[in-house]
């Protein structure tokens, strides 16, 4: 009689408190190197040792990302809400850029999150090597998010991760449907009629990515013609240096940069004003903040970047979509900030597009 009292009471305990017996503990994730990883129930404290990774987290729970590879600029900051705009900065493992075990350890992550190229060689080494500096902390490798039409695997598998399949859901449904609408205009633009595009990608507008390379991808997608393809540089992903008579003899319709010091000089350069581009008032910059919607990083923040390149390139095609309407959507579901009409047209504007082509 004893022992069934005993293995009742026992029952009853656990019966009445199932959260605790689902949230404690640990269960095994297989990341995308196809390594079984044990993580917590329930993850609430993330880091990224890249930006692309970084953004990915901030869009799907800022709440959740304790730390940033580097230090927003105030003018990123004006969109980003308060309570997210002093996170550690704790450097990273991409370009030239060295991270810090230490600082990353104690910002005290539930688990960290390691980019890998597909199919690189070197990537279980490299994570393997991050998994013995980090100890104890689990580090899951991510397929890049480099590669806008290829991002949302990574990101439903972040989303599983961290619990927010819902939002991961919603983010690759906003992606989805603009790279619909741009994969069915563009199949249909036949060579003549494509517009050639520059991208201008340094502070003299002499470096650029020719088609192939993850920095212009945009371009390609949207259907233009890349006129670095002409370089005999061949799809490299490395920037091309270039001369200004080059750029001249190439006379590109459009002009795409990300670098605002190129592009708040390069109506009043006599060395730029003869080109078509110019002279058409066709040269456009990249939104910059809270992320740049056209490259560095390469990442989710360039899913705006596409319908945004679409209007730039092609705007007689792409009447339909309402840009204002498009970024006050993205801002507020991916950026947690709520942009009023004319804070997105000012966004807009700023960014060379036309007002009777928002």
């Amino acid at each position: 009689m004893l022992i069934i009292l005993i293995v009742l009471g026992v029952a009853t305990h656990l019966f009445l408190t199932p959260s605790s017996v689902e949230t404690e503990g640990s269960k095994n994730i297989t990341d995308m190197l196809n390594r079984t990883v044990e993580v917590p129930n329930g993850v609430n404290n993330v880091i990224a040792t890249s930006p692309p990774m970084t953004t990915v987290l901030y869009m799907l729970s800022p709440e959740k990302l304790k730390a940033v590879n580097f230090q927003w600029t105030e003018d990123e900051l004006k969109y980003v809400p308060s309570e997210y705009a002093n996170l550690p900065v704790v450097g990273g493992w991409y370009g030239t850029q060295d991270g810090s075990y230490e600082e990353f350890i104690a910002a005290e992550p539930d688990i960290v999150i390691e980019s890998i190229d597909e199919g690189g060689d070197g990537d279980a080494f490299t994570v393997q090597e991050r998994q013995d500096k980090f100890g104890k902390i689990p580090v899951l490798a991510v397929k890049d998010t480099t590669n806008v039409e290829k991002i949302g695997d990574s990101i439903s598998f972040m989303g599983e991760v961290i619990g927010t399949e819902d939002k991961a859901n919603q983010l690759n449904e906003f992606n989805t449907k603009y790279l619909d609408i741009v994969h069915d205009k563009s199949s249909k633009l036949v060579d003549s009629n494509k517009k050639t595009v520059y991208y201008a990608a340094s502070s003299d507008g002499l470096q650029t990515y020719p088609s192939g390379a993850s920095h212009g991808q945009l371009i390609d997608l949207i259907g233009g013609k890349n006129v670095a393809d002409s370089l005999n540089q061949g799809n490299t992903t490395s920037g091309v240096q270039v001369s200004i008579e080059q750029v001249i003899k190439l006379d590109p319709d459009v002009i795409i940069t990300n670098d605002m010091h190129f592009y708040n000089k390069v109506y009043n350069d006599s060395s730029w004003a003869h080109l078509k581009a110019v002279k058409n008032k066709k040269v456009y910059v990249s939104p910059q903040s809270p992320f740049k919607w056209f490259d560095k990083p390469v990442g989710a923040n360039m899913i705006i970047g596409v319908p945004w390149t679409a209007k730039v390139i092609y705007p007689e095609d792409y009447k339909d979509i309402n840009m204002v309407d498009v970024t006050k959507e993205f801002y507020s579901n991916f950026y947690h900030f709520d942009l009023n009409d004319n804070q997105a047209k000012e966004i807009l504007l700023d960014s060379g597009l036309k007002e009777s082509n928002l």
